[in-house]
């Protein structure tokens, strides 16, 4: 089922729907067009068709309170009929593809020619070959069966070849069924809740069928699309369909239609489902972009035209997803910049290929140049026709040296070594209960300097318990005796908590022995019908005299509000109104408060000032929320104006405020304390009371007492960045954060404008790198404009993941810390190699290159250069990439933007250990047949056999690396080299199987790696040299960096280039290509995971993108990327960027309150 593209789903469900239609009252096709209507023009469409949503309902054969049977038979008639929800994904790459992808590399490409031209010509025997005036160097005695194995060094050349495309292909395949896995795993996690039976489940997404009765509410992400059943202040933002930012209110009479892909920004409502995959709305457009990856390439030829029409048809949706070329520039500006080690990385192999190519140049232009001077010149030798063959191949022989050189030079372990590191640091992560969903995440975390985290849920436990009261004139410091209340106060107590929650919210009988009681839905509620059961009440009772459809009116909760209220009508006709918010917010409505006796007596405002002082204050420092619980009853008739919130909410009589404790996470102290001593500053935002989250903070060891430090309020905090005029100036924002530590009572904008200063800043000498905590739908801006964003995965909504970087499957924060940890790891896993992989390509460049100009012969063959290659690139990448973690990384200050990526310590490692190896390769080179008592293997004739000199050489340089790999385990200058060796298997696996190989290649190579077998002692003698590299490497460590003020460091990006113009949309083509490959696969509704890009490519090989196909595919692949949450730039906007830096483009609706979620 996967396989199929979406025309061939589309049609099979076509047939099958005309053959089954009958069994239900409607078509899927008749469906589909009505969800194609909005508006008023969709309720008359159902009036004249159906009558109302109840007859839709039966034809649909489903009730609107029970709910599908659930039944599996019925269940898979509606998939055979209606179709599944979900949307075929794309083939994934066939391995013979990828092995395509990496022949592409330029340099295999020249190598492949020269071994195909040195092939051809070993085959051919002109006339004149034993000519004895072709040329000098073919003097030597040379055998029948040498002459014949000429064609053996192309051959072995092509071999190598074949084994890098092959590694490289297997990388690139298995890293791509990784993150197909990751998909899998993040689209199962993705639950709805449905009612079947009567009864309230949650089933995965794609188990969502026609006629299904879903429960929506605040935060949600719709996964089908369906018409609004009942509900209260149901609000959606649409923007990802229709552009239009405004939020959009929906009611059965008025605009019932909910379409997949768009968020719940307010309210709770019921749906039925009417369609679902590839039929739903957000499924439509996706088969309009093409989703299905066959017909595009089919279409590529005669695309100009059709796909002119295409953009005509799709421009509303193109400038809803700011989606312009331009604005896809800008937008992806920030996303750009953000990879710090890409930018460093691209740089520098930049850099190294240049020197490369130099090199290699001039090692031909030399080598040719002696030849033809040597030949023709000195020797005065004529150019006969007939030795035109020998000269040719001794041409070739030389280009394939200058080849080699150059594919030594350039370090394509680079790109392989990121991404292995990555993708074994996001699987490891996974354990430690990080589920990272963009690769460069991962890395940005070891930079972080600032983490600003949320209270409720992060930091404290989530387990909300009322702990003291204040009720009938009594503060009770802890939960009293059910007797000693009021009888009159208790009912309505009970019935003001019980009524005026979610009824999604519910409290549960633990599930084992012994444990706490389960919570259900939103936290601060569970609190506060945990203390009804305290008092010895229940709460279900009350529920059920009073169903959810009979509440009169609601007003849920919001950021503005802070409160929420719910009004029902009494049996007397009259309306009575229950209201519990912040404390501070709701007292101030209030004008009475219940006595001892349950009598409301007069509340004033010295009352209310001295109620703050001995109740709240006191409450809030022992690190308690407070929350007022109150109502009010209004009368029948007239009936109330109750869209004139502001009247309504006043005049109440208040019940009692509680305190309610929220434990700190008694791992959270120590974690806090870690990031500290690494160097990262953590502030807490939050929406409480700031007494309440100075006392947590002190807690938690974010604020000690006696430092100097700041805890604001969101409105000082205001107060304080804005200029007269009530803009936002930097300066301003510059003399607070460096000491602010807690901000209480804020709002989404708050947070989003505080991430966006410290981001901002120019403050210090290095840019900040932010990482932030969200769970709620109005903390996406935050998320999004964070260097990393951290999602809750159990608390966390659909949106607020969406937006994020790394979902945190446990919502503790002492696993950013291991985010932190491992992100160091990568870094300094990827330094690691590079002073490896540097030592050797500065010493075989050198080899060669001074060894071609002195005996016009490199020392290093092309085929024992690829070997090295290998075990260089590939192996030491997957050896150094894959070191786990240790505590001391988080000993250090991190490393910040500006860090050259090879600092000075590496630098010395790389030229000291690169002395070492050049001293004793050229002695073995000069005086090594002396030492050894051998034949020279200098100036051999073009086909003689393979001398033990050279084979010492080659066998002594492998044996020096490999040594060297234990030394490049450690880049800080520590001396013990083997500290914690053995917790990394691979590593020892690699370096003794490379040693393995090695011996078989010497012992057994023969002529295609230019080997001659060694005697023990030569191998002894080799593995010494090899073994003084460990030595060496005591003896550096011992020169003390400071001295080498000389040493250059390598790699840094200044701050002006980040990256430069031009590159960056070059770039932009490359990673939208990548995620286009991936993205199809999605569910829609997971548009949040596209941004895995597929490979951080370090020298990208662009095509140019443009061409108008490749603007469309740009296109498409930004339509169906996820919108920011509260503002989807319209049209007019001119990036998304620009929407989410203005405060004032947020809908007050949207600026939801960072805690306190869900309650509907």
């Amino acid at each position: 089922m996967g396989d199929m593209t979406n025309s061939d789903f589309y049609s099979k469900n076509q047939r099958n729907e005309s053959s089954h239609g009958g069994e239900f009252g409607c078509t899927m096709e008749e469906l589909r067009s009505l969800m194609e209507l909005r508006g008023t023009e969709a309720v008359v469409k159902i009036k004249e068709t159906y009558g109302d949503t109840d007859t839709i309902c039966r034809r649909l054969k489903t009730s609107p309170v029970e709910g599908l049977p659930g039944t599996a038979p019925d269940l898979e008639k509606r998939k055979q009929i209606f179709g599944q929800n979900f949307i075929p994904p794309k083939k994934p790459k066939t391995f013979l593809q990828l092995v395509w992808e990496a022949l592409q590399d330029v340099t295999l490409i020249i190598l492949e020619i020269a071994a195909i031209i040195s092939l051809g010509l070993s085959f051919y025997h002109p006339p004149g070959e034993n000519n004895e005036g072709c040329a000098t160097a073919q003097a030597g005695a040379e055998d029948e069966g040498e002459a014949e194995a000429g064609w053996i060094e192309g051959a072995a050349i092509l071999l190598s070849v074949i084994c890098v495309v092959l590694v490289t292909a297997f990388n690139d395949w298995s890293k791509e069924k990784q993150f197909r896995g990751l998909q899998s795993r993040i689209e199962q996690e993705q639950k709805f809740t449905v009612v079947r039976a009567g009864q309230v489940v949650q089933i995965p997404v794609a188990e969502i069928v026609v006629g299904d009765i879903a429960q929506v509410k605040y935060g949600d992400l719709l996964p089908a699309d369906g018409l609004f059943i009942q509900g209260n202040d149901l609000k959606i933002d649409e923007s990802s369909l229709t552009g239009e930012s405004d939020q959009v209110r929906k009611s059965v009479d008025k605009d019932p239609m909910l379409l997949s892909g768009t968020h719940v920004m307010e309210g709770s409502g019921r749906m039925v489902v009417t369609a679902v995959g590839v039929n739903s709305q957000t499924g439509i457009i996706f088969t309009l972009l093409g989703a299905g990856g066959e017909e595009e390439e089919k279409k590529d030829k005669k695309a100009k035209q059709q796909d002119g029409a295409a953009a005509m048809e799709m421009q509303p949706l193109k400038s809803a997803e700011g989606g312009d070329t331009d604005d896809k520039k800008k937008a992806s500006m920030h996303k750009k910049e953000k990879s710090v080690l890409q930018g460093k990385l691209t740089k520098l192999a930049v850099q190294i290929g240049k020197a490369g190519l130099v090199m290699s140049a001039i090692t031909v232009i030399i080598l040719v140049l002696y030849f033809t001077v040597d030949t023709f010149v000195v020797n005065q030798k004529p150019w006969l026709p007939e030795c035109t063959p020998v000269y040719v191949q001794y041409f070739v022989k030389f280009f394939i040296i200058g080849v080699t050189v150059l594919v030594v030079a350039v370090p394509e372990g680079l790109p392989l070594a990121v991404t292995i590191s990555l993708a074994y640091s996001v699987k490891k992560m996974m354990k430690d209960n990080n589920l990272v969903r963009h690769l460069d995440a991962c890395e940005t975390m070891g930079n972080a300097t600032a983490i600003c985290s949320d209270k409720t849920g992060t930091l404290t436990t989530n387990r909300m318990t009322v702990v003291q009261v204040y009720v009938g004139d009594v503060h009770y410091k802890e939960v009293p005796d059910p007797s000693s209340i009021n009888a009159k106060t208790m009912e309505l107590l009970v019935s003001a908590i019980a009524i005026n929650s979610a009824y999604t919210t519910k409290i549960l009988p633990p599930e084992k022995e012994g444990a706490l009681p389960k919570q259900v839905g939103n936290k601060t509620e569970c609190g506060l019908l945990g203390f009804v059961l305290d008092l010895k009440q229940d709460y279900e009772s009350v529920r059920s005299q009073m169903p959810e459809e009979k509440l009169y009116k609601v007003y849920t909760f919001n950021s503005v509000r802070k409160s929420m209220s719910t009004v029902i009508k009494l049996p007397d006709e009259s309306f009575r109104m229950y209201s519990k918010g912040a404390s501070e917010i709701v007292l101030k409505k209030c004008c009475k408060i219940l006595n001892g006796a349950g009598e409301p007596r007069v509340f004033r405002p010295r009352d209310r000032d001295e109620m703050v002082k001995k109740v709240i204050e006191p409450m809030a420092c022992d690190g308690l929320r407070t929350i007022c619980v109150a109502y009010r009853d209004l009368p029948g008739s007239p009936e109330p104006d109750w869209d004139n919130e502001n009247d309504i909410l006043n005049d109440l009589t208040c019940i009692c405020v509680v305190g309610i404790e929220d434990p700190v996470r008694p791992e959270v102290p120590e974690a806090i304390r870690k990031c500290q001593r690494a160097g990262i500053t953590v502030r807490m935002v939050t929406g409480d009371n700031i007494n309440t989250a100075r006392a947590i903070a002190i807690k938690c060891g974010i604020i000690h007492p006696g430092e100097d430090f700041l805890c604001l309020e969101g409105k000082e905090f205001n107060r304080r960045i804005r200029n007269e005029k009530g803009e936002i100036e930097q300066e301003r924002i510059d003399k607070i954060w460096p000491k602010l530590r807690v901000l209480a009572r804020s709002s989404p904008t708050d947070k989003h404008t505080l991430v966006k200063g410290i981001i901002d800043s120019t403050h210090t000498e290095q840019r900040q790198v932010v990482a932030v905590t969200g769970d709620g739908t109005n903390d996406g801006p935050a998320l999004k404009k964070a260097d990393v964003g951290f999602a809750m995965g159990i608390a966390g909504t659909d949106v607020a993941k969406e937006a994020s970087d790394i979902i945190l499957t446990d919502d503790n924060f002492s696993s950013i810390v291991k985010a932190v940890m491992w992100g160091r790891n990568v870094y300094d896993s990827i330094s690691k190699f590079l002073q490896f992989q540097l030592t050797v390509n500065v010493v075989a460049v050198i080899v060669a290159f001074t060894g071609a100009c002195i005996t016009q012969d490199s020392p290093l063959k092309a085929v024992q250069m690829l070997w090295v290659n290998l075990i260089m690139d590939t192996f030491a990448s997957l050896a150094l990439a894959t070191e786990p973690p240790t505590e001391s990384l988080l000993l250090r200050k991190p490393y910040g933007r500006n860090k050259p990526l090879i600092s000075r310590t590496m630098m010395k490692n790389i030229l000291g250990h690169a002395v070492y190896q050049l001293t004793l390769i050229f002695t073995l080179l000069f005086v090594g047949e002396k030492m050894f008592q051998i034949d020279s293997g200098r100036n051999a004739p073009l086909h003689s056999p393979p001398s033990e000199h050279y084979t010492i050489i080659f066998n002594t340089f492998v044996m020096m690396q490999l040594f060297n790999e234990i030394n490049a385990r450690k880049i800080h200058g520590e001396r013990n080299v083997f500290d914690g060796i053995f917790r990394n298997p691979i590593f020892c696996t690699i370096v003794l199987g490379t040693f393995t190989i090695q011996i078989v290649i010497v012992q057994f190579g023969g002529k295609p790696f230019s080997c001659s077998p060694l005697q023990l002692d030569q191998w002894l003698w080799c593995i010494f040299i090899g073994l003084g590299e460990l030595v060496w490497g005591q003896v550096i460590a011992t020169i003390p960096t400071s001295r080498l003020k000389f040493l250059k460091e390598a790699g840094r990006l200044t701050q002006k280039e980040e990256i430069p113009e031009e590159e960056l949309n070059e770039d932009v083509e490359e990673i939208d290509h990548a995620e286009r490959e991936l993205r199809r696969g999605q569910i829609l509704w997971f548009r949040g995971l596209n941004r895995i890009q597929t490979q951080i490519e370090v020298v990208n090989t662009f095509k140019s993108g443009a061409s108008f196909q490749g603007a469309l595919r740009r296109q498409s692949s930004v339509t169906s990327q996820s919108q920011d949450v509260a503002n989807l730039s319209s049209p007019s906007r001119v990036s998304l960027s620009n929407a989410l830096s203005s405060p004032t483009s947020l809908p007050p609706a949207a600026a939801g309150h960072p805690r306190r979620e869900g309650v509907p």
